[in-house]
């Protein structure tokens, strides 16, 4: 009787010793023997010790930091970039038995792919075209990370840290083109500005009376701000005069 409850006992703690709870987001890769056997899903599972081992492997998507690189561009500017990387692993078998460190090996050549990639490409297609890089170097290390089953997502340029002498030659440039379209606008204003004068002189020209009613109405106007007196020459009287004659005869005919 008491072999029989020591064996229960065993038996019960070898149960205990063999059952492992798989997470949702992992998956277990198992081996017995030492040759890989499959892959364990989520929930409750049994492995025969000490014949079968089982590795965890995560499934969720791994945010990885690249590290600052010292890069020269197409146009030999030396400038530093920092970037993130987004991966996960979508074959756990391959990244156990291929790969040492999923992780690791993800890191190191994601900072040569960025490195390459960007010295390919002058400062202003980096600034510009920043959509573009990002995807191609995403498509280079993703092609180096297939074999290993693991897929990045997304690689994201964080910063771009440029010289200071570069910083104000970039600053002088955008202050000449910001003070270039200055003065585009202003010549601009001043070609409509001198258009519409054409036009009205067109118009003081068929009529000469109006130019009159103007300089009255410009005068009126100075009399209404201040107390002033305007003394007016006895030319420009007789100018009045006429205009005012042509007015009634307008009226007349009319």
């Amino acid at each position: 009787m008491d072999f029989t409850m020591w064996l229960l006992l065993l038996a019960f703690i070898y149960i205990l010793g063999s059952i492992r709870i798989i997470k949702q987001y992992e998956r277990g890769v198992v081996f017995t023997l030492g040759k890989f056997t499959g892959i364990q899903e989520p929930g409750l599972r049994f492995i025969f010790v000490p014949f079968q081992t089982m590795t965890r492997v995560s499934l969720r998507t791994v945010t990885m930091q690249i590290p600052s690189q010292k890069i020269i561009t197409k146009d030999n500017v030396s400038i530093d970039v920092t970037a993130v990387a987004y991966y996960m692993v979508t074959e756990p078998g391959k990244s156990v038995i291929q790969i040492e460190d999923v992780y690791n090996a993800t890191n190191q050549i994601s900072q040569t792919t960025v490195r390459n990639v960007v010295g390919r490409f002058s400062l202003d297609e980096l600034l510009v075209e920043r959509s573009k890089i990002n995807d191609e170097i995403r498509k280079v290390i993703d092609t180096h990370t297939e074999p290993w089953g693991a897929k990045v997502t997304i690689v994201e340029i964080k910063d771009i840290t440029l010289p200071e002498n570069m910083q104000r030659a970039m600053a002088k440039e955008a202050e000449a083109e910001r003070e270039r379209r200055a003065k585009i606008v202003a010549a601009e204003g001043e070609f409509q500005a001198a258009k519409r004068l054409g036009e009205a002189a067109d118009v003081i020209q068929q009529h000469p009376v109006a130019l009159q009613l103007r300089t009255l109405q410009t005068m009126a106007e100075i009399s209404t701000e201040k107390n002033s007196t305007i003394i007016f020459p006895a030319q420009f009287m007789t100018t009045v005069h006429e205009a005012l004659q042509t007015l009634k005869k307008d009226s007349a005919s009319k």
